[in-house]
């Protein structure tokens, strides 16, 4: 368990410990369930190693979950390109640590306040609160766009513009159900089909065209 990824969580855990506690001495049942929300919320947060594969025009999903559209669309903020992008649906089951997608330096982050529509809807990616960030190497620039859902009411920021990060290095998370959206080049090889679970850090998404 990463010790990082947790701290997220300490305030829940401290507030469900106090639950338990006190529910303790009324029933015993009533603490076996503040119980099991505890060991259900440090499950929630668990943040697993991952091995990212080696090659440069690999591309790794940003987050674990399932791909839930892969479309054309104008990445307007950082690219003012069209692209194609990848939407990722995380359940409150999947693991909620992003990772980057490639090597490079972390080039753009910014917050955007919003609604907390259900990270399903086709529109929550404009509508929703969001962070947007930029990782750029010599070769290509991927954006990826943090979307908070119905459930998930915080983003968190590990990374800072300047940040050089490895392919799989943890960049920041979203607490509970959310999506995660990677804006590929057009000429990109897009490997993964809508429907597919993907593992952040480690299942490959595309493959960049050779420099």
């Amino acid at each position: 368990m990463r010790l990082q990824t947790l701290s997220e969580a300490r305030w829940i855990l401290a507030f469900l410990a106090l639950l338990g506690v006190v529910a303790a001495f009324f029933a015993a049942w009533l603490s076996l369930f503040f119980l099991l929300l505890f060991l259900c919320t440090v499950a929630f947060f668990r943040d697993p190693e991952r091995m990212a594969p080696p090659d440069p025009s690999l591309v790794v999903a940003a987050a674990d979950g399932t791909v839930t559209d892969i479309i054309e669309s104008n990445e307007n903020e950082v690219l003012k390109t069209k692209t194609r992008r990848v939407g990722i649906f995380l359940s409150i089951f999947d693991v909620h640590t992003n990772r980057a997608p490639i090597d490079g330096k972390v080039t753009y982050r910014l917050h955007c306040e919003g609604l907390f529509l259900d990270a399903r809807r086709p529109d929550c990616s404009d509508k929703n609160e969001s962070m947007t960030w930029a990782f750029e190497n010599p070769r290509v620039t991927i954006v990826v766009r943090q979307v908070a859902g119905a459930i998930a009411r915080r983003i968190v920021a590990w990374a800072k513009i300047g940040d050089e990060l490895k392919k799989g290095d943890r960049f920041g998370m979203i607490r509970f159900g959310s999506r995660t959206e990677l804006y590929l080049p057009l000429n990109a090889e897009v490997l993964v089909k809508v429907g597919d679970h993907v593992l952040g850090g480690s299942t490959i998404v595309a493959r960049l065209p050779d420099s």
